[in-house]
């Protein structure tokens, strides 16, 4: 197979670093730059390398496969468009685009040209990153609870762009793909000291539907320069420090918390050294690319994955200008387009329906008419909802459920995968008694588990716990755990998830719950 030859746009700051890396792996064949003397330096470096002032004109070069991008980022979507639609591929660098529908219509193009468009998160190819998302997938360091990224230093401050789009990318792109779950939520609070307009540092905190928090520090105004991610999981805790020498990037530490007389105490380890192999994160990042280019692979940051990236990019961005502002991505950060309000567009929406703000409802869902659906509410695929029918704010409605005229839901309820609610008590198919519906209440906070059944006329009280496959024909009490058909107490539980102990006490979060029944 012919080697594959690339050109280059940008031959500035980064754009240098690019072409030592592609001419090393011989595939770098053309430099075009607006700057004569920059052109003139490499042309005495690179002797067998051709330069352009001209874009267009480098496009034009009849054997160029591909074009790597690192201009400023208000120029890529022209540049990306451009060469695409004259049959090149495209490697990117971050931001891929500043606005959503153009990145939408470069992987359109892309895919309908059957070319590879890529975007250059860089540190997902650094063999620290790498590892460490391996030890994540395959559980090593048991659930994860929160991920903290900084990235500071007093260095290259720009003015075309403040420092969240500058330095959060990187991040961004690492914990999306760590946290393997839809973003719901972002934050963004920050401060500008060196222009009015252009904030200088910047806090991001994400939240996913997984329950994984994140948060993201940056800043161009720091003493001393810091790029860290560290990772915390109920086993163990990571830390990608990629300031510290090779042997000591990826850190892992088995720190554990115990529970002693319904109290955290941590009990600490030492740390120790994960090995990795020694590898330049840039050059392996333009190998990937061409790689893919010569295979036609898929890249592992391909344009999606930077659409991803944008979405929370966007989102920040609008917190940032609204002060904080929580503001909710309407269907995760899966870079795929829903209609206004986070429906998707194959679900069906009767009129006279309330939905809050902060709601998704997903494939092939029904709601029907007069139903009222609160805020922040996640209604997954194939569930009927109504006539009628009241759900609270943050409830979590899983796949194939559905919730009938006569049931309520309180704020926060979760419920389970094909878990079952009747509202006719003795039905029978030639006899219509729609006028004997007897009515379910299901308190706030409560859990129904998958595939249980809620005989219609109970009332399930606050933060009671249905196990998975029970069938409850009688009321059950607030923090109960029943299990079982029919089901029955077999516990209690506490408003965090977890059973309580013999002493109505939690074992996790050390709650204390006095005066609830012993249970049989």
């Amino acid at each position: 197979m012919e080697s594959i030859k690339v050109g280059l746009v940008g031959a500035g700051y980064w754009g240098k670093n690019l072409i030592r890396n592609l001419n090393d792996l011989g595939a770098l064949t053309a430099i075009c730059d607006c700057d004569e003397r920059t052109l003139s330096a490499f042309r005495e470096q690179y002797p067998g390398v051709s330069t352009y002032s001209d874009y267009a004109a480098m496009l034009q070069q009849a054997d160029l496969d591909a074009a790597f991008i690192a201009t400023p980022a208000v120029e890529h979507f022209a540049q990306a468009k451009q060469a695409l639609l004259m049959g090149k591929h495209v490697f990117v660098e971050k931001p891929m685009v500043l606005d959503e529908d153009n990145a939408r219509e470069l992987i359109e193009l892309a895919d309908s040209k059957r070319l590879v468009l890529m975007v250059g998160h860089l540190l997902q190819f650094h063999p620290a990153f790498l590892e460490l998302k391996r030890i994540i997938d395959a559980g090593e360091l048991g659930k994860i609870n929160y991920i903290c990224s900084h990235r500071l230093n007093l260095g290259k401050i720009r003015r075309e762009e403040n420092i969240l789009w500058s330095f959060a990318p990187h991040d961004i792109s690492m914990i999306l793909s760590l946290a393997g779950s839809d973003l719901e939520s972002v934050m963004t609070a920050g401060a500008n000291y060196l222009h009015q307009k252009i904030a200088d540092v910047t806090t991001t905190h994400l939240e996913f539907a997984s329950g994984i928090k994140a948060h993201i520090f940056v800043s161009w105004l720091h003493p001393f320069k810091e790029q860290k991610l560290v990772v915390i999981g109920d086993k163990k805790m990571a830390v990608f420090d990629d300031t510290l020498p090779w042997s000591d990037k990826l850190l892992m530490y088995p720190h554990e918390i115990h529970w002693e007389n319904n109290m955290p105490v941590p009990a600490k380890a030492n740390g120790y050294r994960l090995a990795l192999p020694k590898s330049e994160p840039l050059k392996l990042e333009c190998q990937h690319f061409i790689d893919c280019v010569a295979n036609g692979a898929s890249p592992r940051t391909d344009g999606r994955e930077g659409l991803r990236v944008l979405r929370v990019l966007n989102a920040s961005q609008k917190s940032l200008v609204e002060e904080g502002k929580k503001i909710f991505l309407s269907n995760g950060a899966n870079g795929s387009a829903p209609r206004q309000g986070g429906v998707h567009e194959t679900a069906v929406i009767d009129a006279d329906v309330s939905i809050g703000s902060g709601t998704r409802i997903w494939h092939f869902s029904h709601v029907m008419s007069k139903s009222v659906i609160g805020e922040n509410v996640n209604i997954g695929q194939n569930v009927f909802i109504g006539p009628g029918v009241s759900i609270g704010d943050g409830c979590k409605i899983q796949n194939n459920v559905s919730v009938y005229p006569g049931v309520t839901l309180e704020e926060n309820v979760f419920c389970g995968p094909s878990m079952v609610f009747t509202n006719v008590f003795n039905p029978r198919a030639e006899i219509r008694r729609m006028d004997e519906m007897r009515k379910t209440r299901v308190g706030k906070g409560a859990t129904l588990g998958a595939n249980c059944t809620i005989v219609c006329g109970n009332d399930i009280g606050k933060y009671a716990f249905v196990g998975a496959g029970a069938v409850v024909t009688s009321n059950v009490p607030d923090y109960a755990l029943v299990m079982g058909n029919p089901a029955r107490i077999t516990g209690w539980m506490c408003e965090c998830g977890n059973k309580l102990n013999d002493a109505n006490c939690c074992p996790v979060c050390a709650k204390e719950y006095p005066g609830l029944p012993v249970a049989d």
